[in-house]
This record gives structure tokens, C-alpha cells and sequence, in this order.
């Protein structure tokens, strides 16, 4: 039960820190700390990992901000979408 519950906590603490609530992965690390899970130490000496172009120029994947999911319809002033 233990491994499962180390399981839940890591998918709980990485949805926590994609939101940035810095005070809830405290609180997450605590109950991982209390169930006896270690975090692996990774070695930053290189830098961050990017993905390579055939070219060899790196590319990150914020490489295009806000161009993410479906194009933002028209609305009115209520809110209302405008259909054309």
C-alpha cells in the first residue's frame, strides 16, 4: 500500500507544482517524507535538457507562447459567442 500511496502523492505533488501552489508540494513532501519516499538527485551541472532540430539549434517547448488549444471564438459584450 505503501508504493501506491507514494504514487498518488508524486501525481498530487506535480499537478501542485504546475500550478505553482508552492505551499501545498510543501505540505505533499511532508507526507512523502512520512511514508519513507527519497527523491532522486539530479545532477543540474549540464543545464536544462531541450529538444534538438535537425539543424542541431535547440528548441524549448515554450518556443511559441499562448499558441496552445483552439483559437478563441468572437464574443459579445455579455459574453456570449458570436456565430457568423
Amino acid at each position: 500500500m505503501t508504493n501506491t500511496m507514494i504514487a498518488a502523492l508524486l501525481r498530487e505533488r506535480e499537478a501542485y507544482v504546475r500550478r505553482g501552489q508552492d505551499d501545498r508540494v510543501r505540505q505533499v513532501d511532508e507526507q512523502l517524507a512520512h511514508h519513507g519516499y527519497e527523491p532522486e538527485q539530479v545532477d543540474d551541472s549540464e543545464g536544462p535538457q531541450g529538444r534538438t532540430s535537425t539543424d542541431g539549434q535547440q528548441q524549448t517547448a515554450d518556443a511559441t507562447p499562448g499558441k496552445r488549444g483552439r483559437p478563441k471564438l468572437p464574443r459579445d459584450d455579455q459574453g456570449n459567442i458570436v456565430r457568423e
